[in-house]
């Protein structure tokens, strides 16, 4: 059989093994998996059955997949707060995705991807390319003033692919990758918190939106995209003269559930606008902290926005008479991994 060696790599990278993990399951050593998947040396029939159980795919997955996507350049929140392994492995689901989507967009019809694009410099630390970057971002997919009513839907309503990573790889926050033909965005399962999931949801925009060819995980470009966020989420004009002076909690609370933000994200904005000084700011989130709320605000928890194009799309396949198995043996990935990016509704 035809042996792709990166297919390999993909495969180690999605379960978050090392090499030498692989070499110890299947009986052989770490330098003998590095020569597999450098393509330097092709493993034998009996081996390409043993890495496939070992890893839990079809021997067929070692075949090729669909695409050769690139996710090199996806913006990772931190790239000090996570392991390389970690990262990969979101990464290889990524490259799980981008196949599914290949194969349905083989048999259904997307969004046409319109996103707006507005590229600030990476060097740029106090100018106002972000905060105009989301001006031109709202004009465009928002066009009205107010809140957000619901990010993920925009996003995918503008042909942005949004998924939810599985619980393997919880420890990876948010993260955006400007790929071809669809940008993506992913999601942290765990954060569990539909204030800060929205404000993510805006945070990825701001880079598919400013960062073409922004090195990732810069810090720079990590605050750039934050004052997007905040600049999209809680546009200037239209909250400014709302936000208090000071941390008055009720009016805090009013204006997170109207805003979709929360009281985190309204004190910095009150902050960033010079509506609220500096002594005020720190006193407020001091006592954010003192009473947990850093970690939890207070009031009814409420449920994430949920992406459903992907769940939709499969569903019409599968009236159509292409049920998931079929979707993932088009896709050329396992019936499990396409189950775990694509759950039920």
């Amino acid at each position: 059989m035809l042996f792709d060696c990166e297919r390999l790599t993909l495969a180690r990278r999605l379960r978050g093994l090392r090499k030498n993990q692989v070499a110890q399951a299947v009986g052989t050593t770490p330098k003998a998996i590095g020569r597999y998947e450098a393509g330097a040396q092709a493993p034998e029939e009996p081996m390409v059955r043993r890495l496939a159980i070992a890893l839990g795919v079809p021997v067929e997955f070692f075949q090729g997949g669909r695409s050769r996507v690139s996710l090199d350049g996806a913006h990772f929140r931190s790239l000090r707060s996570t392991s390389q392994i970690e990262r990969d492995q979101a990464l290889a689901y990524g490259r799980i995705a981008a196949d599914v989507v290949g194969a349905l967009e083989d048999l259904v019809d997307f969004p046409a991807v319109d996103l707006p694009e507005y590229a600030v410099s990476p060097d740029e630390i106090a100018g106002d390319g972000p905060v105009e970057a989301a001006k031109v971002a709202r004009k465009a997919l928002v066009g009205e003033p107010g809140p957000v009513p619901h990010v993920v839907r925009l996003l995918e309503s503008h042909g942005v692919i949004v998924l939810v990573l599985p619980e393997a790889a919880e420890r990876v926050d948010a993260f955006s990758a400007d790929v071809h033909p669809r940008p993506m965005v992913f999601f942290n399962p765990a954060k569990g918190d539909y204030w800060r999931n929205r404000f993510d949801g805006a945070h990825e925009l701001g880079h598919l939106v400013m960062h073409a060819d922004a090195e990732p995980g810069e810090k720079i470009v990590e605050d750039q995209a934050h004052r997007f966020a905040a600049e999209f989420l809680m546009p200037a004009d239209d909250i400014g003269g709302e936000l208090p002076a000071s941390a008055d909690w009720g009016r805090l609370a009013e204006l997170k559930a109207v805003w979709g933000v929360s009281m985190a994200a309204l004190l910095y904005r009150a902050r960033t606008l010079k509506i609220m000084n500096e002594a005020a700011y720190r006193n407020a989130m001091s006592m954010l902290s003192s009473r947990g709320w850093r970690r939890r605000e207070p009031g009814p928890p409420k449920a994430l926005e949920q992406p459903t194009m992907l769940t939709g799309a499969i569903e019409i396949v599968g009236a159509a008479g292409t049920d998931r198995d079929r979707v993932a043996l088009r896709a050329r990935v396992t019936r499990a991994d396409l189950d775990l990016l694509i759950p039920r509704r």
